[in-house]
């Protein structure tokens, strides 16, 4: 009898350990999202499946193609930084400097057009819906004047991203 208890036993913890456990779910019913994390090595893959986004949407509105461009880049990339160590998304830098001012000392000769930011755990392609979604953020997206843009992002240890585009003309 102890014996068939045992075994009984044995089965029993054997299928408890089978046991998947759901999802944890928000106060809206649908599970929690996962921080994205972008890992070494995946900057190109990123950088580029926005970019193509952006472009596969524009060309749907009838706009150009946009160009990736350096300086541009290397704006938008001290300015998701800035917007970190200052733990809020705006569009003025922590030294007071405009979007106009920080592609100029970038060294961008065209004019700048327009500023995308975001503070969120999730994709870009998560992050360039979002844009979508906002008429002001859309326009600079579809903007039919912008010819180059640039790309770029910080990402917390905790896994939160702050995102930057910025178009040029």
């Amino acid at each position: 009898m102890i014996r068939l208890l045992g075994l009984f036993l044995v089965a029993a913890l054997t299928v408890a350990g089978c046991a998947t456990t759901p999802p944890a779910v928000g106060p809206d019913g649908r599970p929690l999202p996962k921080a994205y994390v972008i890992k070494p090595g995946d900057e190109g893959r990123v950088t580029y499946s926005m970019v193509d986004s952006v472009n596969t949407l524009r060309g749907a509105s009838g706009a150009a193609p946009l160009n990736l461009n350096s300086q541009l880049t290397a704006a938008a990339a001290t300015h998701s930084r800035d917007m970190a160590v200052q733990n809020r998304p705006w569009h003025f830098g922590s030294d007071g400097s405009s979007p106009l001012l920080r592609v100029q000392r970038a060294g961008y000769p065209g004019m700048m057009l327009g500023e995308n930011i975001s503070e969120t755990y999730e994709t870009e392609l998560e992050t360039l819906s979002a844009w979508m979604d906002v008429p002001d953020t859309r326009a600079v997206i579809l903007d039919p004047n912008a010819r180059d843009v640039g790309f770029s992002w910080y990402q917390e240890p905790s896994g939160k991203i702050w995102w930057t585009l910025v178009t040029g003309g």
